[in-house]
């Protein structure tokens, strides 16, 4: 085979996984294998990753197609032998994420759901389906299969209870008097009894604020978060939406939108920083100072979608979370690095922000987002964190 064809089928497998690599890489790439030969792979190997790549994110999808597309295809074995070179040395055994050997046409669909047939489907096979999505975690995820993921999250709901305001609102049955209304009743019936008019508080659902992660470690689970985030804000009213990275960026306005791709294409437009670092003290800062007595009235609960990765390690971050902790009612920190069992806050903005939130919980999957709705419709209370 020709090494440039192969070349080329590789660069398009990376598109359909994620990467954006363009015609103009590829022509590059084919320069740069000319000057650097391939006499070694891991010269090839970082020849085509420093012309593929732009972002250090993308690092991992190259690594894992790299080694799935030349080994289970034996292209470049093939092209090495065919130029009278040393035969490379196979790669290791790897767990390779499922949309990356979908993009290479290695994985076999199996559709959720039942085709319309003149049959009865299998109620339990799709239950178990089902069941087995839910457990899934997004990274692992192929496309059919995220957009079966995101199809559960449309329909999730958040039922956090409603509290009692200091507004009153005329109450048959409540426990306090009326009487400027019970007078305005006998004036009108002039009659020998007045009838009592009652009124009580009002009960409605306190705000939420959910200040979502989209920095480069994040970017894997981002996109399935501001699915779950459209969800919430076309459902119920007083939702705050806020993405950060190196900044912080208000999509509230953008994801009211009732089209998913167009709010969601709106968020992505709005974000400047988007899979770019982490500054987490200095965006709650601004959150701080600039926001919080908008948003952060009436027991409004707060969920922080981050894995706690700061880029400034985390300066002024404690001020920072204690000072958000103290203007809310309620913090929820869900982070995705929960779900490996043997985690330990080490990092340094992690062992910050522990002291300072209500409940940790994991968020990784479409079951974790179904235990965050129970977690919330039960009252207030600290969850299990890990000792540091």
């Amino acid at each position: 085979m020709n090494l440039a064809e192969n070349v080329v089928h590789f660069a398009r497998a990376l598109r359909k996984a994620g990467v954006p690599v363009g015609p103009d890489r590829v022509l590059d790439g084919l320069r740069a294998l000319e000057l650097a030969g391939i006499e070694k792979r891991e010269d090839f190997y970082w020849t085509l990753a420093s012309v593929f790549l732009s972002r250090h994110e993308q690092f991992e999808l190259f690594d894992h197609a790299f080694r799935l597309f030349w080994r289970e295809r034996h292209l470049l074995d093939r092209a090495l032998l065919q130029s009278g070179q040393a035969t490379p040395a196979k790669n290791h055994q790897d767990q390779t994420p499922n949309r990356i050997a979908e993009a290479m046409g290695l994985t076999k669909k199996v559709p959720m759901r039942a085709e319309k047939q003149d049959l009865e489907p299998d109620a339990a096979l799709t239950a178990s389906e089902i069941e087995r999505l839910q457990r899934q975690d997004f990274e692992t995820m192929t496309a059919e299969e995220l957009e079966q993921a995101k199809r559960l999250i449309a329909g999730l709901r958040l039922p956090i209870p409603q509290i009692r305001t200091r507004r009153l609102h005329p109450d048959a049955h409540g426990r306090q008097v009326d009487l400027r209304a019970s007078l305005r009743a006998g004036l009108r019936g002039n009659a020998d009894i007045i009838p009592l008019r009652r009124r009580s508080h009002r009960r409605r659902h306190p705000p939420l604020v959910v200040l979502c992660d989209i920095s480069g470690s994040m970017s894997r689970y981002s996109r399935m978060f501001l699915h779950f985030l459209h969800a919430i804000t076309n459902d119920r009213d007083r939702v705050h939406s806020f993405v950060f990275g190196t900044r912080l960026t208000n999509v509230t306005r953008h994801l009211r939108h009732r089209d998913v791709d167009v709010a969601l294409g709106a968020v992505s437009h709005a974000a400047a920083d988007w899979s770019g670092g982490t500054r987490i003290g200095s965006t709650l800062k601004e959150f701080n100072l600039r926001w919080s007595r908008r948003v952060l009235g009436q027991n409004a609960v707060v969920m922080l979608i981050s894995d706690g990765l700061d880029r400034d390690a985390g300066e002024d971050l404690m001020e920072q979370m204690d000072r958000l902790h103290k203007s809310c009612h309620r913090l929820v920190w869900l982070n995705p690095l929960l779900r490996f069992e043997g985690f330990e806050p080490r990092a340094t903005g992690v062992k910050a922000m522990l002291p300072h939130v209500d409940e940790f919980l994991p968020v990784h999957n479409v079951e974790s987002l179904l235990d965050l709705t129970r977690a919330l419709a039960r009252p207030s209370r600290m969850s299990p964190i890990p000792q540091i």
